[in-house]
């Protein structure tokens, strides 16, 4: 079978062709077909933990003698319990409810046509990722059980982890007797790269997982269909009236948890109402998890000497994605400022209001465009496995097609089967 190995350029477009073949005829594979591949994958997963995390441990090694910013090393690192958590996701994907062939709608036309709308399968989906070891397994794992051919391509951070997680697909997919070609992990050239998002009638699909750069190449080259997945620029906003107790523990959670990764806060704002008693205990709580913090002209002076060392925030920091123990602070006068402020910098990722106001909650819901808006919730929650998707290949910002963490439901499409008696027109 052809599988998994870091494919030379000239081999590319065979090896997508395969890809197509196999897709065939995973889309026609039943649930419990799928199941089975599924289950084989996630049991070979937990078999060779041992080798996952030594070749890990070696990208890990070297990212740091590159001197990769520390939270860019937290993706990319593998313990025990990520490898084991990657297994489960394998599993939770699994027991999901398969959308392929799911009937939505129908109904029947005056004429005596036979309308249904069914959910099937993309065909192949390439899927674009930099750093993130565990989304070899999601995506494989997400596009298997939605009767899709993946071809992935990680970065060359991961590229030991990427490459030992694809051997061991290839051999669960062996063992489960599944079609060749299924999986296909490609290397990280970027005219390969190029050369794979210009396969017009070969790739169906390109979701990307990365920064504004692999963005804005993607918007250049691409000629088959993108879900662009953009920053994470998520911001707390802390209500007038709101439990400023709750409110710590969220936007200290929100920033602190995992600050690289993509629904983490870059932003707190507090209404001018709660600075003066929530900004002194949020800069204690925040610098002192180790939070460098960025603050505005007014919440410096509503600080006094407690503001002694911090800097003065500015725009180009409100629009940034730190990805970093960074954080900028705002106050803002109303919730309206709030939600212009998220409107001018927000990215449409993850937002949240901490409020005890009905209609303050309803307000920030309705008026702030995002893909995910949070009432008296962590950011952090923004994730296909926490939202009971079993797993995700990333978040779409975008509003056509999918939006929010793309799942088994979001790599399905549909088409309309018509059935008559003879009717023309």
């Amino acid at each position: 079978m052809r599988l998994v190995a870091f494919i030379d350029v000239t081999e590319l477009e065979r090896v997508v062709r395969e890809a197509r073949v196999a897709g065939r005829v995973l889309a026609r594979l039943p649930s419990h077909r799928k199941a089975i591949i599924l289950e084989e994958m996630a049991d070979a997963i937990e078999r060779r933990m041992g080798e996952i995390l030594r070749e890990n441990q070696e990208d890990v090694a070297e990212a740091r003698r590159g001197r990769i910013a520390p939270a860019l090393v937290d993706r990319l690192l593998l313990d025990e319990d990520r490898v084991s958590a990657m297994a489960d996701g394998v599993r939770a994907v699994a027991a999901l409810g398969d959308p392929v062939g799911e009937v939505d709608h129908g109904w029947r036309l005056a004429n005596g046509l036979q309308v249904v709308r069914q959910r099937v399968p993309f065909g192949v989906v390439a899927v674009i990722y930099e750093g993130r070891p565990n989304v070899t397994t999601d995506a494989a794992a997400l596009c298997v059980a939605s009767g899709n051919a993946a071809v992935l391509r990680g970065s060359r951070i991961a590229r030991r982890s990427n490459r030992i997680l694809a051997e061991v697909l290839a051999g669960a997919l062996i063992e489960a007797e599944a079609p060749p070609g299924a999986i296909a992990m490609l290397g990280t050239d970027r005219d390969e790269l190029r050369q794979l998002i210009q396969l017009e009638g070969l790739v169906d699909l390109v979701i990307p997982r990365g920064g504004e750069e692999l963005k804005a190449f993607l918007k250049e080259h691409a000629k088959v269909p993108v879900i662009y997945a953009a920053a994470g620029n998520n911001h707390v906003y802390v209500d007038a009236g709101a439990d400023l107790g709750m409110a710590l523990k969220i936007a200290v959670n929100a920033k602190v948890s995992r600050p690289g990764v993509c629904n983490s806060a870059e932003t707190l704002l507090v209404h001018r109402d709660e600075a003066s008693a929530f900004l002194p205990a949020a800069v204690d709580a925040l610098t002192g998890s180790g939070v460098e913090l960025r603050v505005c002209a007014s919440g410096l002076e509503i600080l006094g000497d407690r503001a002694n060392g911090l800097r003065e925030a500015t725009d180009e920091d409100y629009a940034t994605e730190f990805l970093a123990m960074v954080m900028a602070v705002r106050v803002v006068d109303s919730l309206d400022a709030a939600v212009e402020h998220i409107d001018r910098f927000g990215s449409g990722h993850s937002e949240a209001i901490v409020t005890r106001s009905l209609a303050s909650a309803t307000e920030f819901q309705s008026a702030v465009d995002a893909a995910c808006v949070y009432v008296n919730a962590s950011t952090r929650f923004t994730d296909g496995g926490e939202f009971g998707m079993g797993a995700e290949i990333a978040n779409s910002t975008q509003k056509l097609h999918a939006r929010g963490p793309i799942g088994l439901t979001e790599l399905t499409t549909v088409k309309y089967l018509v059935t008559g008696d003879g009717q023309v027109r």
